[in-house]
Order: structure tokens, then C-alpha cells, then sequence
């Protein structure tokens, strides 16, 4: 007889499915204020407690407390706000958009507005992100043209992309938008080689890598941080953890035994966990990092915690994998509703300007779209000749005879 018992291996599980309570009893919120705020100068080692909580700057009385909150402009603030009604409202729009069937495909960013529009204006101009699908808010915090978004998502005659890319892959190097990649990882890889070639330059321009926690478990991600760690480019690792990898959570990629924001110990990478519904603690730790990352001390890798409020994509239905309620159940709230009180507490803002705001941002993307649709819908404009073009310098020769045989 064997002394040993069957083998067997762990198969995490959410803490909630269809038709259960939502729990979110494992996330341990510590009070606003309570992290410290490092020397920008630190040695990875001595801030490994930050990679375990989570930085947050507003109480929950709205209030902005404890050292991360310093020296944060109330323009920042009202900018900041501004674009994350924009965003959810182009959101919004172009979701109904997909279900009239004027585009094949649609990613709302909904709940996650505040970590890409604080970071992006974290920035100097010429510091070049590298996004996944779920960052629009990147452009939509600039004088990007939203015509032209709307455009590539209707791959109409004016897509910039000529229907080449996916709807929401979108390209804007001008930017600091560097062309987003469906196959997800690869963003940290590039990240790493433009910012050793920035430092290669003599540049001053430091790159932001974007990721989702599902993604942490590509090889990609751990190839990134092995570069990182030997050559120490100016990079941001951003690991934005909504909780879900479409329908995964985020323990099927190791996120449940350790935070995301652990994996960088191994690699001597500094890192921080922090609130990204906290406008202010996105901004402030956003501002810390790239400063770092320009001064040449370095990477630094960053994990948001958040919620993904939407479906993963048009094509998903989050009812069938966790509880109904579990988005309204988040306990870090809207970051949009915590940005507002906040500013309304400090007499910086009111609800009648909310109001005004939020109708000014359905307007304008109201008019855009009408205006892009007026170009074709659904690949309505674009050319069969296109895909032949701008893609090898030189064509191959299988392929000159297939545009032969299309005549085009």
C-alpha cells in the first residue's frame, strides 16, 4: 500500500458567482493618507510595504489627506474631471454605436476613467505611452481629434488606420500614443526598448507601459521586467487590476496570493499599490514615478486597483461569470463621484456645472459622430486596396498577384 495520497493541484476560484452575494471582503482598505510618500531617490527594498497596501489620498468624507495629497494644482483637478465625463460619455456613445450595428466592436473603460487621464497629465509632452485597449482616456485628456477616433472605430473612409486595425487599437504617435497591440504583453516589451533608446538619444522623454492583470501572466510581462531590471530604462510599469481578465478573475493570473504589485520585487523594481478610483492618488503616484523615471533612478511598476464596471468587450456578458451586483458593490466607488464631491466640498465645483458638463460632453460626441458617420459605417468607406497598402515597403510577390486578381 502507497503512504502517499492522490496527487492534486489548486484551481483558484472568485469569491463569487452568478446569483451569489458579492464579497469583497479579501481587499484590506487601509485609511486614506496612512502610506508614506518615499524619497524619490529610494532603493527598491526599502518601499517593498508599499507594493502591499494601497495609497489613498481622499477619506470618505472626500477630503485629501496625508502626504500624497501636497502640492497637487486644483487645475489639475478640474481637468482631470472634465475629461473623465468626456470619456464616459464617448463611452457611452460609441456602445450604442456597436448596438445599432454601425461598428463591429466596442471597450468601455467605465470605472476606470481616472487612472489613464491622471497619469496622462502626469506627463510632459514627448513621454510615449504604450496602451492596451482600455487607456482612450490618453487621447481623450488631449486636443486629440475624437472625429478621428470615432472614424477608426467606424473604419470608414477617413480611418486614419484604413481599416487595418481592430476598432479601438487605436495610433496616434503624436500624441505619445503608440499603436495599441490586440496581442496584450507586448506593450511592456516595446515600453523597455524605446525607453533605452530615449536614453540611447540623450532624450529627456521617459515611456508608460500599460497592462491588465490578466495579462501579468504572459511571458511578455516577465521579459519586460528582466530587461528592466538589468539595463533600468526610464519606464512605468502600469499594471491596471480591474479584478477581471474577460471572463477570468484576476486569481487565475496569480493575483490573489500576492498583489501584481509583488512581482516586481523579484526583479529589484521599485513598486506601489494604489487606489485607481483616487483621482488624486493616481495623479500624485503618476507624478512620482515619472519623476523618478526621468531624474535616471530608474523603472517603476505600479499597480491600480479598480474595477472593470463594463463588460470586457461588446462581444462579452459579465452576467454569466460573477454576481450582478458586484460592480455597484465595489467598495473604492466611481472615481468620477469621488472627484466631484471632493471638488464641490472645496467650492471648486457645484452639481449645476456637473450637469452642464456632462451635457456639453453629449453634445460633442453627439456631433463628431454624426459628423464620422457621414463617411460610412461598418467599413462602409474604405477601400479593398488599402490592406496591400502601407504595410510591406516592398510588396511580395504572392501578394502583388492577389491584388491582381481583386483589381484593385
Amino acid at each position: 500500500m502507497s503512504d502517499y495520497e492522490p496527487l492534486k493541484f489548486y484551481v483558484p476560484e472568485p469569491t463569487g458567482r452568478p446569483g451569489d452575494e458579492p464579497d469583497f471582503t479579501k481587499l484590506i482598505i487601509p485609511d486614506a493618507g496612512s502610506a508614506r510618500k518615499p524619497a524619490i531617490d529610494c532603493r527598491p527594498q526599502e518601499i517593498k510595504d508599499l507594493a502591499t497596501t494601497i495609497i489613498r489620498v481622499m477619506n470618505r468624507d472626500g477630503e485629501a489627506v496625508g502626504p500624497w495629497a501636497e502640492g497637487i494644482d486644483d487645475d489639475v483637478l478640474l481637468d482631470g474631471l472634465k475629461a473623465m465625463i468626456r470619456t464616459r460619455a464617448f463611452d457611452e456613445r460609441m456602445m450604442t454605436l456597436q448596438r445599432q450595428g454601425k461598428t463591429s466592436f466596442y471597450m468601455k473603460c467605465t470605472g476606470e476613467e481616472a487612472i489613464a487621464i491622471a497619469h496622462k497629465l502626469a506627463q510632459t509632452k514627448g513621454d510615449m505611452n504604450f496602451p492596451t485597449y482600455r487607456q482612450q482616456g490618453l487621447l481623450l485628456a488631449t486636443d486629440y481629434p475624437m472625429e478621428d477616433m470615432i472614424n477608426q472605430i467606424l473604419s470608414n473612409e477617413k480611418d486614419p488606420l484604413k481599416g487595418r486595425q481592430l476598432p479601438i487599437l487605436y495610433s496616434a504617435r503624436s500624441h505619445d500614443y503608440f499603436t495599441v497591440s490586440g496581442n496584450l504583453g507586448t506593450q511592456f516589451i516595446h515600453a523597455v526598448g524605446w525607453a533605452m533608446a530615449s536614453a540611447i538619444k540623450g532624450d529627456t522623454k521617459i515611456a508608460s507601459a500599460w497592462i491588465g492583470d490578466g495579462s501579468t501572466a504572459e511571458n511578455d510581462f516577465h521579459s519586460a521586467l528582466v530587461n528592466a531590471s538589468v539595463y533600468k530604462p526610464p519606464v512605468v510599469f502600469n499594471i491596471v487590476n480591474n479584478q477581471w481578465a474577460i471572463s477570468s478573475f484576476r486569481g487565475i493570473a496569480g493575483g490573489d496570493e500576492a498583489t501584481f504589485a509583488e512581482r516586481a520585487h523579484g526583479y529589484d523594481i521599485p513598486s506601489l499599490r494604489v487606489d485607481g478610483n483616487d483621482f488624486l492618488a493616481v495623479y500624485a503616484v503618476s507624478r512620482w514615478a515619472i519623476e523618478r523615471a526621468r531624474r535616471g533612478f530608474g523603472p517603476v511598476l505600479i499597480e491600480w486597483v479598480t474595477y472593470r464596471v463594463a463588460p470586457h468587450s461588446t462581444s462579452d456578458d459579465p452576467s454569466k461569470y460573477r454576481p450582478k451586483e458586484e460592480s455597484t458593490a465595489w467598495p473604492l466607488g466611481d472615481p468620477i463621484l469621488r472627484l466631484k464631491n471632493h471638488l464641490i466640498a472645496r467650492g471648486l465645483w457645484s452639481e449645476e456645472r456637473h450637469a452642464q458638463a456632462e451635457s456639453e460632453y453629449d453634445e460633442e460626441v453627439r456631433v463628431a459622430t454624426k459628423e464620422a458617420e457621414s463617411h460610412g459605417v461598418m467599413g462602409a468607406g474604405s477601400s479593398p486596396k488599402d490592406m496591400f497598402e502601407a504595410v510591406f515597403e516592398e510588396l511580395p510577390p504572392h501578394l502583388r498577384e492577389q491584388r491582381q486578381k481583386m483589381g484593385v
